[in-house]
C-alpha cells in the first residue's frame, strides 16, 4: 500500500500534465482545457515543489494565451517566479541527460528564461549546449533549432563576427538534414528569416532580394505540405519553432519591411492587407501574444506609411489602435513603448507641432536601449532643431552622435545616408551650397547602391533646389524631373508638393508657361489635399495624444480615445521623409525600425520557443 501510495502522486500528475499539454498544442489550441488540467493538480495536493512548478506553468499559459494578465501575474507570484524556476530547471536539466527530448525542453525553457530577463550572453550559452547535446545524440535537426535560436539572439546583441560562421554553418545543416517534409522547410524559413533581417537591419534593401525570395518561395512550398501528424524516430526531434500559419504572417510582415524600406508603398500595402487579414482569421481561434506583436509591429509601419503618403488622420487613429493594443498587454507595451512616442513624434513634425515632436522624441530615447532606434530618433529630432532655426547648440550636439563620416553609432546603411542628407539639409539652410551637395551626392551614392528610394528622391529634389537657387536652372530640372517621377512612383504627397512648387518655379523662370501653369495646378491640388488632411487630423479627439510626455500613454489614450478605427491598410519601415511646402519649409523623417525586426524574433523566441 505504501508503495502504491508512493507512486500514485506522479501517476496522476504525470495524466494530468500530459492531457494539460494534448490541450496546450492542439490546433486550434484548447486553452481552457489546458488550465482545468492544470488547476486539478492543487486538488491532490501536490509536494510544494509540484505546487510551485504548476503555478509556473499556469501563470506561463495564461500569460501567453489569455488576455488574464492579472491571474497569470498571480499564479507566477505563488510560482516564486523565474528566481525559484531557474533553480528547478537547472536540477531537472542535471538529471534529465537519458532522456533527449525532456533534455532540449528544459534547456530551451531555462534559455527562455534568460531571455525574457535579457540576460542574453546566458541563454546564448544555453542554446549552445542544447546545440552540441543535440548533434551528441543525432538529431540534427534540433541541433539546428538550437543554432539559429542563439544565432537569433546574437543578431539582438550586434555579435555579427559570430553570427555570420554559425549562420553559415545552419545553412548547410538545413540544407543537408533529410527529414519531414515540414520540419525541413520551417527551418529553411527559420533561417531564411534570419538572413532577411540581418541585411534589412544593415539597410541593405538591394541585397536582401535573393534570400527574401527564397523566403517567399519557401513558404509557398510549405503552404503546399500536408499537416500530417510528425512522429520521428528520434524523440529529440520533437519539436517546432512556428505554426506554419504563423511563419506566414511572419513572411508577410519582413516583405512589408522590406517594400518600405525600398519605397515601394503599393507593394508594402498589399502585403499588409494580406497579413492583417490572416491575423483576423487565426486571432479567432488563436490567443497567442504573437499575434498581437505581429499586428503591432505591422501598425507601426502602417502608420509611418500614412505620413509618407499624406494620410495623417488615419495615421493618428492607427497610433491609438495601437495604444489600444499595448494597453492590453503590460509586456507589449513595455516593448513597443519606445516606439509609439517615436511614431507621435513624426506625427508632431507632419502637423508642424514641433515642441510636441521634441518631447515626443526625447522621451523615446529614454525608453529605449536599441542602437539603431536611438539613432534613427535621434536623426529625426535633429530635423526638429533645423527646421526650428535657434537651437543650434542641441543640434550640434546631436550632429557630433550620429557623424556619418567617422564613428557612425550603427552599421545600418540606410540610416548612415539618412546621416549625409540631415547634414546636407542644414548646409542647406546654412547657404553653404557646395558643402550640401557633397553630403547630398553621398547620399545619392549610397541610396543608389541599395534601390533607397525614397532616400534617393529626397536628395534628388534638394540637389534641385540648390541649382535652382544657384540659377542653374538645367541641372536643377535634370534633378527635379527624376524626383518627382520617383515620387509619383512611391507615392511620397511631400516630396510632390516639393517637386510640383519646383517645377512651377522653373518653368516660369524658363519662360514655359504652359509647363509653369500645370505644374502650378499640381502643386494646388497637393496643396489642397495636405491642408484638408490636416485639418481632419487637428480635429479629432486623438490628436490630444501628441500631448503625452511619459510611458503612460495607454491610460491617457483610455481618455482620449472614443472609438476604434480598425480598417488598416498600409504599412512602412525605413527611409527619408522630407516635407517642404514652397521652398522654405522643410523637415525630414527618417523612417528607420530595424529594431522591430529583431524584436520580433525575440518575441518569438520568448513566447514560441519550440513547443511540442
Amino acid at each position: 500500500m505504501m508503495a502504491a501510495g508512493a507512486e500514485a502522486p506522479d501517476s496522476w500528475y504525470l495524466a494530468l500534465l500530459g492531457f494539460a499539454e494534448h490541450f496546450r498544442t492542439s490546433s486550434p489550441p484548447k486553452i481552457r482545457l489546458c488550465v482545468h488540467c492544470l488547476q486539478a493538480v492543487f486538488q491532490f495536493k501536490p509536494p510544494q515543489r509540484v505546487e510551485a512548478r504548476t503555478h509556473l506553468q499556469l501563470g506561463s499559459v495564461l500569460y501567453h494565451h489569455t488576455k488574464n494578465s492579472e491571474l497569470a501575474r498571480t499564479h507566477l507570484e505563488k510560482a516564486n517566479l523565474v528566481d525559484s524556476a531557474k533553480p528547478l530547471l537547472r536540477k531537472a536539466i542535471q538529471i534529465s541527460q537519458q532522456t533527449p527530448y525532456w533534455h532540449c525542453r528544459l534547456l530551451f525553457q531555462l534559455a527562455q528564461l534568460h531571455t525574457l530577463e535579457k540576460d542574453l550572453v546566458s541563454a546564448c550559452d544555453l542554446l549552445g549546449v542544447g546545440a552540441e547535446y543535440a548533434r551528441v545524440v543525432g538529431s540534427e535537426y534540433t541541433r539546428a533549432l538550437f543554432l539559429l535560436s542563439k544565432g537569433m539572439l546574437l543578431l539582438m546583441e550586434r555579435k555579427l563576427q559570430e553570427v555570420h560562421p554559425l549562420l553559415t554553418l545552419c545553412g548547410q545543416i538545413v540544407e543537408t538534414w533529410q527529414g519531414n517534409p515540414i520540419q525541413k522547410e520551417s527551418l529553411r524559413v527559420f533561417f531564411l528569416v534570419l538572413q532577411v533581417t540581418h541585411y534589412l537591419d544593415a539597410g541593405q534593401v538591394k541585397s536582401v532580394k535573393p534570400c527574401l525570395k527564397q523566403l517567399q518561395q519557401c513558404i509557398q512550398t510549405i503552404s503546399t505540405l500536408h499537416d500530417d501528424e510528425i512522429l520521428p524516430s528520434n524523440s529529440a526531434d520533437l519539436f517546432h519553432w512556428l505554426p506554419k500559419e504563423h511563419m506566414c504572417v511572419l513572411v508577410y510582415l519582413v516583405t512589408v519591411m522590406h517594400s518600405m524600406q525600398a519605397g515601394y508603398l503599393e507593394k508594402a500595402q498589399k502585403y499588409t492587407d494580406k497579413a492583417l487579414m490572416q491575423l483576423e482569421k487565426l486571432k479567432m481561434l488563436d490567443c497567442s501574444p504573437i499575434l498581437s506583436s505581429f499586428q503591432v509591429i505591422l501598425l507601426e509601419h502602417i502608420i509611418m506609411c500614412r505620413l509618407v503618403t499624406g494620410h495623417k488622420a488615419t495615421a493618428l487613429q492607427e497610433i491609438s489602435q495601437v495604444c489600444q493594443l499595448c494597453q492590453q498587454s503590460p509586456r507589449l507595451f513595455s516593448n513597443h513603448a519606445a516606439q509609439l512616442h517615436t511614431l507621435l513624434g513624426l506625427y508632431c513634425i507632419s502637423v508642424n507641432c514641433m515642441d510636441n515632436a521634441e518631447a515626443q522624441f526625447t522621451t523615446a530615447l529614454r525608453l529605449t536601449s536599441h542602437q539603431e532606434l536611438w539613432t534613427f530618433i535621434v536623426t529625426n529630432l535633429a530635423s526638429v532643431y533645423i527646421r526650428e532655426g535657434n537651437r543650434h547648440q542641441e543640434l550640434y550636439s546631436l550632429l557630433e552622435r550620429i557623424n556619418p563620416d567617422q564613428n557612425f553609432p550603427v552599421s545600418s546603411h540606410c540610416l548612415r545616408a539618412a546621416a549625409f542628407y540631415i547634414r546636407g539639409l542644414l548646409s542647406f539652410f546654412q547657404g553653404r551650397y557646395n558643402e550640401a551637395k557633397r553630403f547630398l551626392r553621398e547620399t545619392l551614392k549610397m541610396s543608389n547602391a541599395e534601390d533607397l528610394n525614397r532616400l534617393t528622391a529626397c536628395s534628388l529634389v534638394l540637389l534641385g533646389h540648390i541649382f535652382y537657387v544657384l540659377g542653374n536652372h538645367r541641372e536643377s530640372n535634370n534633378m527635379v524631373v527624376p524626383a518627382m517621377q520617383l515620387a509619383s512612383k512611391i507615392p511620397d504627397m511631400s516630396v510632390q508638393l516639393w517637386s510640383s512648387a519646383l517645377l512651377k518655379d522653373l518653368n516660369k523662370a524658363c519662360g514655359n508657361s504652359m509647363d509653369a501653369h500645370e505644374a502650378a495646378q499640381m502643386h494646388q491640388n497637393f496643396s489642397q489635399q495636405l491642408l484638408q488632411d490636416h485639418i481632419a487630423a487637428c480635429s479629432l479627439p486623438e490628436h490630444n495624444l501628441i500631448s503625452v510626455r511619459t510611458h503612460t500613454l495607454t491610460h491617457t489614450h483610455a481618455h482620449t480615445h472614443t472609438h476604434t478605427h480598425t480598417h488598416v491598410h498600409t504599412h512602412s519601415f525605413t527611409l527619408t521623409h522630407t516635407h517642404t511646402c514652397t521652398h522654405s519649409h522643410t523637415h525630414t523623417h527618417t523612417h528607420k525600425y530595424t529594431q522591430q525586426s529583431r524584436e520580433c524574433l525575440s518575441i518569438i523566441i520568448s513566447n514560441s520557443i519550440l513547443h511540442l
